[in-house]
């Protein structure tokens, strides 16, 4: 797996460009944050794809519950939902409150790869 990261905190908002080779395809990741929104666009077809959005559950629970919906795109793939489920996870145990946009452009859905777009993704985390 093959990584270049690029990150800028200038305006308009403060982002990082990666690309990963991912079993032989160019994946290319752009996280930006927001006052209150993490948008990561994760594409290996040059163009958006399935838009999730996420978010952590206020309430009185002890452990926290997170809330996942497809915005746009294939609702039949539960491995999308399971992607942006990890990455609000992650992002709500460091401390921010912020929800997640993601748009998963990929050619390969497998576990694989939504792992590795994890892994890229918090390891190169902006909030």
């Amino acid at each position: 797996m093959d990584r270049q990261c690029h990150s800028s905190t200038n305006f308009p908002v403060p982002h990082k460009k990666m690309s990963v080779d991912i079993k032989g395809i160019k994946t290319d990741i752009i996280t930006s944050v927001y006052d209150e929104h993490i948008l990561v666009l994760a594409t290996q077809i040059g163009a958006m794809g399935t838009i999730l959005h996420a978010r952590k559950e206020e309430g009185m629970a002890i452990h926290p519950t997170f809330s996942v919906s497809v915005i746009f795109g294939k609702r039949d793939e539960p491995m999308l939902v399971a992607c942006a489920r990890q990455l609000i996870e992650q992002i709500s145990s460091s401390g921010s409150p912020r929800t997640l946009l993601l748009s998963l452009g990929l050619k390969d859905h497998s576990l694989d790869t939504l792992k590795t777009i994890i892994s890229s993704v918090t390891e190169n985390r902006l909030w």
